[in-house]
Parts: structure tokens; C-alpha cells; sequence
């Protein structure tokens, strides 16, 4: 048999807001196309709908930037109201230049703006990670679960830059029912060597499958991946973070 498996884009969620059941909406726009949910589905989600769902939502307007916030801001040419808000978000500032923020989050992501995004909300907002990631994708998982009986794979997905590569790709940062690294450590390849270094991390390369699915214009927060033969585990995403202890780069 041909070694397969496909990703299903959900079309017709809609506007997602506060104090909705984004896994509700999901069955129901995954039926109206007639692609309900099977079991040994994987579903990756958008950060930015569960961001929404959980109000993890700012009015700029709200936010009082300290004195470094308007320092940091300055020198950035950032708006100083958002500059607070990353820091807010941030246990560490990475880096620092050229208008660009890297920081590391409370969760332990490395990434721009701490995460914060500006984009598909209203004016004079800021969307915010949700606070912890992997709780968010388990209540999905059993949101799910209870509306189809079948136990999924969940995925939330976020879209991040990477150093020394041009363009953004999708990563997880949630993840429930899957194990979201496939080690190779220990066994060997057709020529008979040993792997001692191949450890992939599946649930990073499922939600960058998944994104030119969903787009970033198209209004796909959600998709289906159908067919892949994954294992089941608790890990969660801070699986996918290296200890500082083996980073060279730190």
C-alpha cells in the first residue's frame, strides 16, 4: 500500500470571540462540509482562535507603558503601549535590533513579539498566547472527545520565524493526545549505523503541514490531518524545548 495521509482545511468557523466553544465550532464546520471528525484524526488548530475564545484579547488603549517600555520603544520605533505589553508576556529579552523583538516567553518559546499579534483582531488590539498552551489543547481534546466519542490528536499551531532561515513556518505550541517527538535514537538504519542524533519533531512538522491549508488570508483557523499513523501520549509541547543545559546557543 502507498504510505499516505491528508490535510482537510475546516472552512466556515467565522468570527471566533470571547466565551466560545471553539471545539463546537469545529464539529459543526467540519459536518457542514462533510468532513466530520474520524477517529485517529489529528486536528491542527490556530492559536489565534483559541487566543479569542479565551479573551486573551488587550486594548492597547488599557495598557500604561513603564519607562522602559518607552525607552525599549524608541530605540525599536515600536509603539510603546505594545512594547509593555511583549514584556508583560516575556520572561526574557532575547534579543534586541533593527525594530525587531525576540524575547522568550513564560511558556519558554523563543520568538518574536513574545507572541504577540496585532493581525485579524480589531484596531488598537493585541491577541496575547494563551496562558498555557497544553492546558488549552487538552480541554479541546475532551471538548472534542465528548461531542464525537473519538480520541483525538490535537495540535495548537502558531506561526514563527527561525534564525538563519528566510520565511515563517508553523509550530506547535499546544499539544494533547500525541506524542510530539518520534526518536530514532538507538536504532538503526538500512546500512546498519546506529542513530544517535534523530530525534523529529513531529508535532512541529504537522502544524507546518498543515498551514498552507489554512493560509493566513483565507479564514481556515483549522485542519484535519487524516491517515497518518501517530502515537498516543501526555508529553505535551515543552517536550519540543531544549534544555538550556544543551543549547548552544544560549
Amino acid at each position: 500500500m502507498t504510505v499516505r495521509y491528508e490535510v482537510i482545511g475546516v472552512e466556515g468557523i467565522g468570527e471566533v470571540r470571547p466565551g466560545d466553544d471553539v471545539a463546537a465550532l469545529v464539529i459543526a464546520a467540519a459536518a457542514r462540509q462533510s468532513t466530520p471528525l474520524r477517529p485517529g484524526d489529528l486536528a491542527v488548530i490556530s492559536q489565534k482562535i483559541v487566543s479569542k475564545a479565551e479573551g486573551r484579547l488587550l486594548r492597547l488603549a488599557d495598557v500604561t507603558p513603564s519607562a522602559v517600555a518607552v525607552a525599549m520603544a524608541a530605540g525599536l520605533g515600536r509603539d510603546p503601549r505594545l512594547v509593555e505589553v511583549i514584556l508583560r508576556e516575556s520572561r526574557r529579552v532575547v534579543r534586541m535590533d533593527r525594530g525587531v523583538l525576540v524575547t522568550e516567553t513564560h511558556h519558554g518559546w523563543v520568538c518574536a513579539n513574545a507572541g504577540v499579534d496585532q493581525s485579524n483582531v480589531d484596531a488598537d488590539t493585541a491577541c496575547l498566547l494563551p496562558e498555557d498552551s497544553d492546558r488549552s489543547a487538552r480541554q479541546l481534546r475532551d471538548g472534542l472527545r465528548g461531542l464525537t466519542g473519538h480520541d483525538l490528536g490535537i495540535i495548537i499551531a502558531d506561526t514563527f520565524g527561525r534564525p538563519w532561515r528566510e520565511g515563517l513556518t508553523n509550530i506547535a505550541i499546544g499539544v494533547a493526545g500525541l506524542e510530539p517527538i518520534k526518536s530514532y535514537l538507538g536504532e538503526k538504519d538500512p546500512a546498519g549505523h546506529v542513530l544517535q542524533a534523530t530525534i523529529i519533531a513531529l508535532a512541529d512538522e504537522l502544524a507546518g503541514a498543515a498551514e498552507p491549508v489554512m493560509g493566513k488570508l483565507d479564514r481556515i483557523p483549522v485542519a484535519i490531518v487524516r491517515g497518518l499513523n501517530w502515537q498516543r501520549g501526555d508529553s505535551g509541547s515543552r517536550a519540543l524545548l531544549r534544555d538550556p543545559a544543551r543549547d548552544l546557543f544560549r
